[in-house]
């Protein structure tokens, strides 16, 4: 599918074109008998299969659809939304504000595209919503003679009770970003070709495409398994980092998000533990634990990236701070932020599978999206994944009234007028959406209006489905509500009997975000669909916006605010400090400024994020296509020769002049544990000729596996190379994973001694991969030629592995 780039912020004219195309065709659908119009899918289909192209049916699909949603939902398109269809079907985004009905917009790709049968998503923003809209707009495909799923456990279902067969045969499946990722890394865990579910990657229309691609992207999902041996180090390196001091034994950038140990802390910590060499290559462990335990103590805030309950340590998507179920910080973090809350520390575990969103999207031939808000990320968006951005006009003008934003010096006075402003609206019946950057500004907005007698829903890492209701709820008369940023994401807030003569919703931002774009989205839960609706900002120069992103001068300036705060009469106030320099104006600027670098700084870590997953890809790729074709080959002797041979390789580079005792021990261990060596070693192998070693190997594994063969059929001879190939490329590739995992880690801590971390990754990963390849085709030699067979009376065979 061709893309092409806009740099304008229009619709194009041939989008409008192609809309009246489809308006001009209502009159000739609806006319049709029910009947008539279900006929139309076998048509369309029949046209396909005689060659003709999605893009010539895209207009009279569209009618179809359209009046099958007129009949189906009662509910007819207006166009405008087949103007955002149209532009997704060609592969880019629509940038279609809150309430303009994207739900029902998506039925016309998705139909279009589920003619072509199976590996069509359609993914959204969570569980809830996939498994509401699967049974609602479920209906109209269905009706249409389409097949139409949710792949989404329902409310309180268990996934593992999902037939995912059925689920990924249907014409068309509404999922999550997570459930589809975590589906496609298990799918290629399967054991045989039978076990596996997934028909391919067709096309994929994403909900919510910006909090998916870029909120999430550098979120890799992970399968962990095989746990390793509990560390007791993790306790011993928290309560030394207990006693470390800011400036003096560590130092953290400004934006707080690295942090180091400086030489008088390395020579205290010696000290404290007894050591006179803690750098060194034996103390290595024990140096990783108090590098996590710093990270641990220094970079993550609880109730802001984590919360601790009943479930343990739960990490938050900052987003939109629910909890993140699963989810666990890598390389042992996860186990150091447990014993920093005194927590029981966890196993840790290796990781099986991994791949990031980005990369699991970027599989997809026909990729497009939809949102509220993707102007600003546009660029980002093209570059990434070459999907342009299509702004599509509103149904009907908006009437919300966006407010300047108001300044503060300080949090106190802000929350002040903060909670004066809900209290107004509250009093007269106006519905109010209170945002807050974190779960602990949320909790302590709440206990202020617990303080102050008003009632109100709180919103913060709660069950989706229980968020849903109470954001639809958002907009009856005197509803208050506080949530963290971007809460109820994905569904409408309605207004209540009377609540658009007192001016519509009320959204209240207490601080602005790191992205223009989810300021935008959180503005656009008022005003949908022509309603009124009002928006403003409070902020503050103590906003963590400005901390962690702000010039200097800024942080100089705060600490002599504090400084006057601490020095003032406690009968006698202090009046505002006021800097000529610090207008109005200027505190604006420095806003904008710091949000800028904010997104600047999140733009590379995502770009950053791509280009280590990138040099996974490739190896993950790789892997997945032998797993593949080791399941799907009816004959695998070419495989097993090449395995044969790069085993004998491996010990030939190991051993270019392999001594008799050198080779007796590898044929013993890897070929044949029963073999009379002086009957073949020695009649049949030269030490003088050490070119002629890798042939001599590679003939004895293939002898012994014809011996091993003698009394099985040919099915159940390749049923077993199968399974022992199976078993040893997994066990190297969950090695590998875990491995470059732990690559990771170190090549980004090398970034502080002047080496380029990326290629840092990349020479080790490649090494490790080399490594991998050779540690496979030596289980592989040893679980076909060592394994051992107990015949069964029935005909079945017992294998026992090495």
């Amino acid at each position: 599918m061709s893309r092409m780039p806009f740099s304008h912020n229009r619709t194009p004219e041939r989008y409008k074109r192609q809309m009246r195309a489809v308006t001009a065709l209502a009159p000739k659908y609806r006319a049709m008998s029910d009947d008539d119009l279900k006929a139309q899918t076998d048509i369309f289909r029949q046209q396909l299969a005689q060659g003709k192209s999605l893009d010539s049916l895209k207009i009279a699909a569209y009618a179809v659809v359209r009046e099958a949603d007129q009949r189906v939902l009662g509910m007819f398109p207006f166009d405008v939304q087949v103007l955002g269809a149209l532009v997704m079907q060609d592969g880019n985004v629509a940038e279609m504000k809150t309430g303009e009905g994207k739900t029902l917009t998506a039925t016309m790709p998705m139909y279009l595209n589920g003619l072509t049968g199976s590996g069509n998503f359609l993914v959204t923003a969570n569980e809830y919503l996939a498994y509401r809209d699967a049974q609602k707009m479920g209906r109209v495909y269905r009706w249409l003679g389409l097949t139409a799923v949710p792949g989404v456990a329902p409310a309180g279902g268990d996934p593992h009770d999902r037939n995912l067969q059925e689920i990924y045969r249907a014409d068309i499946v509404y999922t999550t970003n997570s459930t589809l990722g975590f589906d496609y890394l298990m799918d290629n865990l399967a054991g045989s070709a039978s076990e596996r579910f997934l028909q391919g990657f067709h096309f994929a229309l994403l909900d919510e495409i910006d909090a998916v691609l870029l909120d999430s992207a550098q979120m890799p999902l992970i399968i962990s398994g095989a746990p390793r041996v509990r560390s007791n180090l993790f306790g011993i390196a928290d309560q030394v980092i207990c006693l470390l001091r800011q400036n003096i034994d560590f130092e953290r950038s400004n934006d707080h998000k690295k942090v180091w140990f400086t030489p008088k802390g390395i020579a205290h910590m010696e000290e404290y533990l007894g050591l006179s060499d803690l750098l060194t290559a034996p103390h290595r462990t024990l140096y990783r634990h108090l590098v996590l335990a710093l990270k641990a103590h220094q970079t993550l805030t609880r109730d802001r990236d984590y919360v601790v309950d009943e479930d343990g340590v739960s990490l938050l998507d900052l987003s939109n701070g629910r909890k993140l179920a699963g989810m666990k910080l890598e390389a042992g973090l996860h186990q150091a932020l447990e014993a920093k809350e005194q927590m029981p520390v966890s196993n840790q575990t290796r990781t099986m599978a991994s791949i990031t969103f980005q990369n699991l999207f970027r599989m997809f031939s026909h990729l497009s999206g939809m949102t509220g808000t993707a102007m600003t990320d546009a660029a980002e968006l093209q570059e990434t994944y070459r999907l342009s951005v299509v702004p599509i006009p509103t149904n009907k003008p908006s009437q919300r009234l966006d407010l300047p934003d108001q300044l503060f010096m300080s949090t106190d006075r802000k929350l002040e007028s903060a909670v004066k402003m809900v209290k107004q609206a509250y009093n007269v019946g106006r519905p109010v959406l209170i945002e807050t950057g974190s779960v602990s500004l949320s909790n302590l907005f709440s206990r202020i209006l617990l303080r102050e007698e008003i009632p109100h829903n709180l919103l913060n890492a709660r069950s989706v489905a229980k968020e849903a209701m109470i954001v639809k709820e958002a907009g009856q008369p005197g509803a208050v509500t506080v949530a963290t940023s971007m809460a109820g994401r994905g569904t409408d807030i309605k207004l209540g009997p009377g609540v658009e003569e007192l001016g519509g919703l009320l959204v209240v931002g207490t601080e602005r975000m790191n992205s223009a774009r989810v300021d935008n989205q959180l503005r656009g839960r008022a005003g949908r669909q022509g309603a009124p609706g009002e928006s403003v900002f409070l902020v503050s120069i103590e906003d963590s916006i400005l901390l962690e992103h702000g010039p200097k001068w800024l942080r100089r300036y705060r600490r002599r605010l504090d400084d006057a705060k601490r020095h003032r009469s406690a009968d006698r106030p202090a009046k505002p400090i006021r800097k000529p320099f610090l207008t109005r104006h200027r505190f604006k600027h420095l806003i904008t400024q710091a949000q800028h670098n904010a997104e600047k700084d999140d733009r590379q870590a995502r770009n950053q994020t791509l280009q280590y997953s990138e040099i996974m890809r490739v190896q993950r790729d790789t892997i997945y296509q032998t797993r593949q074709e080791i399941m799907t080959r009816k004959d695998l002797t070419p495989l097993m020769g090449s395995v044969f041979r790069m085993a004998a390789q491996t010990f030939t580079q190991k051993h270019p002049h392999a001594t008799r005792s050198e080779l007796a021990d590898y044929v013993l261990n890897t070929i044949d544990n029963h073999l009379v060596v002086a009957d073949v070693i020695d009649q049949n192998w030269h030490a003088d000729r050490p070119k002629e070693t890798g042939p001599f190997l590679q003939k004895l594994m293939v002898d012994h596996l014809a011996q091993k063969f003698t009394d099985i059929n040919d099915d159940q001879q390749i049923y077993f190379e199968r399974m022992c190939l199976l078993k040893s490329l997994d066990n190297a590739w969950i090695d590998q994973v875990d491995m470059l995992q732990q690559l990771r880690q170190i090549a980004t801590n090398r970034s502080t001694a002047q080496h380029d971390p990326l290629l840092e990754y990349l020479k080790d990963g490649r090494k490790a991969f080399g490594e991998m390849k050779q540690d496979f085709a030596r289980d592989a030699v040893r679980n076909l030629l060592l394994s051992e067979f107990e015949f069964k009376p029935d005909g079945s065979i017992d294998v026992t592995y090495p």
